[in-house]
């Protein structure tokens, strides 16, 4: 497949629409996260990106490597964007999960 891809000078293209789906896909996946487990499972992205990477480092084909390497920065780039995403939750741009909702304490003041 390779072959191909380089034969046809279609191995660039390949990787960028990999690339582009890839990220459409980390979008939804740190919205919901963040959603359901908040910004406390940041750790989780961090050993998936470490783990992508490694893969990425072991990996003799070119095409699978760079797929794996752009995992692993997705995943490092999701850790900023969770928290990002806790922001935009605060400013109400996105739903809180009401069930990670802490209860405020009544004041009589």
């Amino acid at each position: 497949m390779i072959e191909f891809l380089t034969t046809h000078n279609l191995l660039g293209l390949t990787i960028g629409i990999a690339t582009f789906f890839i990220i459409g896909l980390f979008h939804p996946v740190v919205i919901k996260a963040e959603y359901y487990w908040g910004a406390k499972c940041w750790w989780l992205f961090l050993i998936a990106g470490i783990t992508f990477l490694v893969l990425s480092i072991l990996i003799k084909d070119i095409f699978l490597s760079t797929i794996m390497g752009v995992i692993a920065f997705s995943c490092f780039w999701s850790i900023f964007e969770l928290f990002e995403q806790t922001k935009r939750v605060a400013k109400g741009w996105f739903p809180t999960n009401p069930k990670r909702v802490k209860k405020k304490s009544k004041s009589i003041f």
